[in-house]
């Protein structure tokens, strides 16, 4: 069986591993590496993150697959996870005991000092207002905010996802994208009594494992590890063109990224199309177009990271923290990434830090030239963290298009794109199954057993109908 997957990311590669040793595969990436969003590299000799930086744990997926290919000696936990908001002008601690920023520890909501009085007041009548009537499927901040108010949307909702998301509450999918809230909304009259007893039930048990985790070497080379291990044929600098209709499956045409020799069509019992859902419309189009329809509701908000090194400063306690969009800032979130990571600068006497430029529909930092972006968010970072000495690195990384943003009826677009494929036919990654690096693989080896049952299934068939003695 032949497998050709388009996409060489962390979605479309673990889709290889799992076809590993039950198909042919052969993955296409227009880029010049795999990994996509997983990419890590050297800057004044420290192998830092460009992308992502850790992936959850109690979402098993990564740490699994990260063991499988032979990585569970470099799997690491951050020293800290406590977060603060830059609220006021000043850094307040993230309240304990949050869930996707709606509070479940009161009294730790209070102590925080996030939230105003009046919005402490507010968000307290959650507990008294009749229950809320709402569309299928309301945006975050819609839900968040009719039943605790404004204030925990802009000074903790916002704040969580746009670091996840680069997006706002008021615009995604409260189903897609904060689905632990969702069985509230529908199960319960109060936000905050609902999100209490789901903490109770499910908090105490794993209270002392990490959440996050990453890997000493990074998660560029995890990336590579997969590719690896999964024995697949991978072809870096084409791009994938035309998919077409043979008499026995399909064809992949490519055309290689900065010109040269247009290899021959890639011959499939069955393609896998791991690319963001722009281009997977575009290949879908001629062939399904109701299929290709729905991916136009699939936006995506463009991000840039700015890493800064530093010698001699003291960062200030914690992970690092968040900014929220009214507080009128480029940045929005900045990682103490040699403090949280200690491997990071192990053996240096740097100090990283990274922060993150970008939200959906308020992108115009990122089209501000390099040193300029540096200055600017050095700057912040020097008026949010109290660090006044200057970088001795420093590090741009452009990611164009990188988050998809989950509308509301997202889960519904996805379906319907599902179901008007052709046979022979699956996506896999972010922008359709969730956008962190567990999601991503969870969604390639969904597709790679879709493929499976189906070419086992019409095998199965061709046998059958074979005459006696064939």
């Amino acid at each position: 069986m032949r497998v050709v997957i388009i996409g060489g990311g962390i979605a479309g590669l673990a889709a290889a591993n799992a076809l590993a040793g039950s198909a042919e595969v052969t993955v296409i990436e227009a880029g010049d590496r795999v990994g996509g969003k997983l990419r890590t590299t050297p800057i004044e000799g420290l192998a830092v993150e460009e992308g992502a930086e850790s992936f959850l744990v109690r979402v098993p997926e990564a740490l699994r697959l990260a063991r499988q290919v032979g990585l569970g000696h470099a799997i690491v936990h951050p020293t800290t996870t406590a977060a603060s908001l830059w609220v006021g002008g000043r850094r307040r601690p993230i309240p304990p005991n949050t869930m996707l920023g709606v509070p479940t520890d009161v009294l730790g909501l209070v102590r925080s000092r996030v939230l105003s009085p009046l919005g402490l007041l507010r968000a307290a009548a959650d507990v008294v207002l009749p229950r809320t009537s709402l569309p299928d499927d309301p945006t975050v901040g819609g839900y968040v905010g009719a039943r605790v108010g404004r204030e925990i949307v802009e000074r903790l909702v916002d704040p969580l996802l746009g670091g996840v998301y680069a997006g706002r509450a008021d615009a995604l999918s409260l189903q897609a994208t904060v689905p632990q809230l969702t069985p509230i909304a529908t199960e319960d009259r109060s936000l905050l009594l609902g999100a209490h007893r789901v903490r109770a039930r499910t908090g105490p048990a794993t209270a002392h494992t990490p959440v996050f985790a990453a890997l000493r070497g990074g998660l560029g080379p995890f990336a590579e590890q997969v590719a690896q291990s999964s024995g697949a044929r991978i072809r870096t600098g084409l791009m994938a063109r035309e998919l077409r209709r043979t008499s026995d499956g399909w064809e992949v045409r490519c055309d290689p990224v900065g010109g040269g020799e247009t290899p021959p069509p890639f011959a499939a019992d069955a393609v896998i199309v791991a690319v963001p859902a722009g281009a997977a419309r575009d290949l879908l189009t001629p062939l399904a177009p109701h299929a290709a329809a729905p991916l136009a509701g699939v936006p995506y908000a463009s991000v840039g990271l700015v890493t800064l090194l530093y010698r001699g400063v003291t960062l200030p306690a914690g992970s690092g923290l968040l900014v929220p969009p009214r507080a009128g800032l480029s940045i929005k979130a900045v990682t103490y990434m040699s403090a949280k990571w200690p491997h990071v600068a192990a053996g240096s006497d740097l100090t990283v830090i990274r922060a993150s430029v970008g939200r959906a529909g308020a992108e115009g930092d990122l089209r501000r030239g390099d040193t300029e972006l540096i200055g600017v968010v050095a700057a912040e970072v020097a008026q949010v963290t109290g660090i006044t000495a200057r970088p001795v690195g420093c590090r741009v990384s452009r990611w164009g298009g990188a988050l998809p943003q989950y509308l509301p009826g997202h889960l519904g677009r996805v379906a319907a794109v599902r179901r008007a494929l052709p046979a022979g036919l699956t996506l896999a990654g972010a922008g359709y199954d969730g956008v962190g690096i567990p999601a991503c693989i969870r969604s390639g080896e969904a597709a790679a057993a879709e493929v499976l049952r189906a070419l086992r299934a019409g095998g199965a068939q061709a046998a059958e109908s074979e005459p006696a003695g064939a």
